[in-house]
């Protein structure tokens, strides 16, 4: 295929060159990042969506999809698809893609799980939502960039989707933060704790995938120091989403504003910008009962 790749930042960049390794010929547009080895430079977003059967962008928020959408629909060819893979709020995913549609072109929201390694392994997961006819379209270049993709439904869905399983994500690791630094304070080692947890009711993908204490389970940013992997204030970002998304169907998300209102301080307040999300278990280390 021939694809416009807007968006050449951490995880842009790695996407791009996976389909360039595969035999996709793709032309990229940054406003700063260079392109990857493979992939032409564009001089305009424009002149990366024109010509082109697929454009993916990868985008910092709802505000900036929707200028570059007003900039490279017109751009684009009838029948072409734009496939979004920001994490930008619900309302701003729809409204891309039926401005897409009202112009004859295919349109699908496909924010990704998996975080920078997963960009750059080729492992990521795409919570896809759109058209049939979209979704399968794009399905050939999720098979590329990642390893797994879910049809969520109409466009739009795929941010919902997003947005939700980062809200579980964000609180559950909160709580194995707090329970670690509970379990120090009782005297109970961690590996011991690790080993109990992760194999009775309360496992969860923060425990058993990416646990934030250094040096038990499998290798996670805890043991780099907590250099990001998923940065505290991505998190954030994506919490805050699924509360103006709460907000907008009137739905109670009391756990979910929690821990919207806890990285918010910890980034804003604290020191948690630019370290891991996992870096929650320092945090509560050092804390006493308030």
């Amino acid at each position: 295929m021939k694809i416009g790749f807007i968006g050449l930042g951490n995880m842009g960049a790695p996407m791009a060159a996976n389909l360039v390794a595969a035999g996709h010929e793709v032309i990229g547009f940054d406003l700063v990042a260079p392109c990857p080895d493979g992939v032409a430079t564009a001089a305009s977003a424009a002149q990366a969506a024109r010509g082109r059967d697929v454009v993916i962008t990868m985008l910092p928020n709802g505000a900036i999809l929707r200028s570059v959408a007003d900039e490279i629909i017109p751009e684009m060819d009838k029948g072409a698809l734009f496939l979004d893979c920001s994490t930008v709020d619900v309302e701003s995913a729809r409204a891309v893609a039926d401005q897409a549609q009202a112009a004859g072109r295919l349109a699908v929201d496909a924010p990704v799980s998996g975080g920078i390694g997963g960009a750059a392994a080729g492992t990521l997961t795409f919570m896809a939502g759109g058209s049939d006819a979209g979704f399968t379209m794009a399905k050939p270049l999720f098979d590329i960039m990642g390893q797994k993709a879910v049809h969520c439904g109409a466009s739009g869905n795929g941010q919902a989707a997003k947005i939700c399983n980062n809200m579980i994500l964000g609180a559950t690791m909160i709580v194995t933060c707090e329970a670690f630094a509970l379990a120090d304070k009782l005297g109970l080692d961690r590996q011991a704790m690790f080993d109990v947890v992760s194999t009775s009711s309360g496992y969860s993908w923060s425990m058993n995938v990416y646990c934030p204490a250094p040096g038990i389970g499998p290798v996670s940013p805890a043991d780099n120091d907590y250099k990001p992997g998923f940065a505290a204030e991505l998190m954030l970002k994506d919490l805050r989403l699924s509360q103006q998304a709460a907000e907008a169907v009137d739905a109670d998300t009391p756990m979910g504003r929690a821990a919207a209102d806890l990285y918010a301080q910890f980034v804003e307040n604290e020191d948690g910008k630019g370290r891991d999300f996992s870096a929650m278990l320092p945090r509560f280390e050092k804390r006493h009962r308030s």
